[in-house]
């Protein structure tokens, strides 16, 4: 319990985050779905565009809109230059706002068209302009509706702005998904306790303010006003204050695995003892990732070279793992300003791996050996995997059709291994589990995968800062594989779990000069 309740008074920050990033989308879409409304009410064609374009909005699962304004405002900075965020707050912001307009609209366009006749008559009767009618009739009638609307809305957008943080933006999202990510429990709990006592409090200040209009109480309506305003002040009030800092700040991106949660650990570290401010920007995927270092919305990312061979050089080939890195770092110079710093010193490649059990009942020692019994097994990924280049590759170059296709969580899918539900994953070969779990990886005798040595990306904001590389530097070419394992499995092990910071300091303290 004590855990617990540490975990959730941590969360200052992320809770300060949320609640200026909801408040503002829900404030955009009341400016958008009010005047909206009004037009919709004197005109149906109007009315059912409207309505009918927020109903498709909301069709649209939260986490895919969050990320489909990355891509669009990465085309948008070809028109309106550099300047403008591709990811963090300006998306979040904007798919947000779109997600809380439906119950602000619809509720809002009910009431005014089921306004009493008589009364828009008499308004009519008395030469009422239709700015008066609106303002003295309308608005007064149909104002408990509209805070309903409001007061749903609210309570999506807190719901739906924990899935910000895959765009990375800070938000109660954080401990949520670094949480699932490492099996952390605590830390998943503490972020959906914070989320959902915070919708608590929304809906109970709406709420005040729309019995305040329903029961024509004035006073009610600017104490639950006054309120709302005061903890959204608080909030802006407290992270001016957390963000306070007068020194550099480097914003460090991190994937959602464990292992890029300890290396973003191990490296915000390091940069810190150099007089460095630190963010994290963390479960971001791979693409979001570089194009993010790209656009130096984040300044530093660990990212491997088989990957960024298959996703942003589209190349199939296998020319070895020097000339691909050298290949890589000269095309990143060349095409996105990205500084490749170096490697790590281990390699995180995919690899297929089944349990010691299935290797024996079906002979399996190759990925070439598996070919003849896939189509009796059942194959699960994380959620990159089967769309990726590199499962193309070595499906084609041995022939792999599964009888079934399961996605999971890079954390569960090695549980859906161990408990039976899949008989192959695509494994990270730096993971402790497979050790652990005495696993076997197939060989690859086709080399139709290609090499994944981690390497450090710096953004072209960052890339010719001295002080940086210089502290960066000494953690180059000194982690192996088998340490690399260790720091996972501190993190992914049941029993006796560390935190990613306490994982990426024993990293640290290993390959101390």
């Amino acid at each position: 319990m004590n855990a617990l309740v540490d975990a959730v008074l941590d969360l200052g920050p992320q809770l300060a985050e949320h609640v200026l990033l909801c408040a503002a989308a829900v404030a955009l879409g009341i400016a958008v779905a009010l005047p909206l409304a009004v037009w919709a009410s004197r005109s149906p064609p109007v009315a059912r565009v409207a309505l009918g374009f927020a109903s498709l909005v909301q069709t649209i699962p939260a986490l895919a809109l969050l990320a489909l304004f990355f891509p669009i405002l990465l085309a948008a900075r070809a028109v309106f230059g550099e300047g403008l965020p591709t990811l963090g707050f300006l998306p979040a912001w904007l798919a947000l706002a779109l997600y809380a307009l439906l119950p602000i609209l619809r509720n809002a366009v009910t009431a005014l068209a089921n306004l009493d006749d008589e009364l828009i008559e008499a308004a009519d009767g008395l030469g009422m302009s239709g700015w008066q009618k609106l303002r003295l009739v309308e608005a007064p009638l149909a104002a408990p509706y509209v805070m309903a609307g409001i007061r749903t809305a609210s309570v999506w957008t807190i719901g739906a702005a924990t899935l910000a943080t895959t765009i990375g933006q800070r938000s109660l999202g954080d401990p949520i998904f670094a949480g699932l990510q490492t099996q952390n429990w605590v830390l998943v709990l503490a972020g959906c306790i914070a989320s959902a006592g915070l919708a608590l409090v929304a809906d109970g200040l709406f709420g005040l303010v729309e019995r305040g209009f329903a029961r024509r109480r004035p006073a009610l309506v600017i104490s639950g006003a006054l309120l709302a305003l005061a903890g959204i002040a608080g909030a802006a009030v407290s992270l001016v204050d957390w963000r306070g800092e007068t020194r550099e700040t480097v914003v460090i991106g991190a994937k959602s695995f464990s292992e890029q949660y300890i290396l973003a650990r191990a490296i915000g570290s390091m940069l810190e003892d150099e007089g460095f401010a630190v963010e994290y920007r963390e479960g971001l995927g791979s693409a979001v990732v570089h194009n993010a270092v790209a656009s130096s919305a984040i300044d530093i990312a660990i990212d491997y070279t088989g990957t960024l061979w298959t996703n942003q050089l589209e190349r199939s080939d296998n020319p070895g793992r020097e000339a691909m890195y050298e290949t890589i770092a000269q095309w990143e110079a060349d095409n996105t300003g990205i500084r490749v710093l170096g490697r790590l010193g281990f390699e995180n490649a995919y690899g297929l791996a089944v349990t010691q059990e299935t290797a024996l009942e079906y002979g399996l020692a190759t990925i070439a050996d598996l070919a003849g019994v896939a189509p009796r097994l059942t194959v699960g990924g994380d959620p990159e995997w089967f769309e990726r280049p590199e499962w193309i590759g070595v499906r084609d170059a041995y022939g792999l059709r599964f009888a079934e296709q399961r996605t999971y969580s890079p954390t569960f899918m090695y549980n859906a291994l161990i408990s039976g539900e899949a008989d192959v994953i695509s494994a990270y070969t730096s993971d402790g589990r497979i050790a652990a779990e005495n696993l076997v990886v197939l060989d690859d005798p086709r080399e139709a995968l290609p090499s994944y040595d981690a390497i450090v990306l710096i953004s072209p904001r960052m890339a010719d800062n001295a002080a940086l590389v210089q502290a960066l530097e000494p953690l180059l070419g000194t982690i192996d594989v088998e340490t690399m394992r260790q720091a996972n499995y501190a993190v992914d092990r049941e029993d006796d779990k560390w935190s990613p910071e306490r994982a990426a300091q024993w990293l640290l303290e290993q390959v101390a000069p």
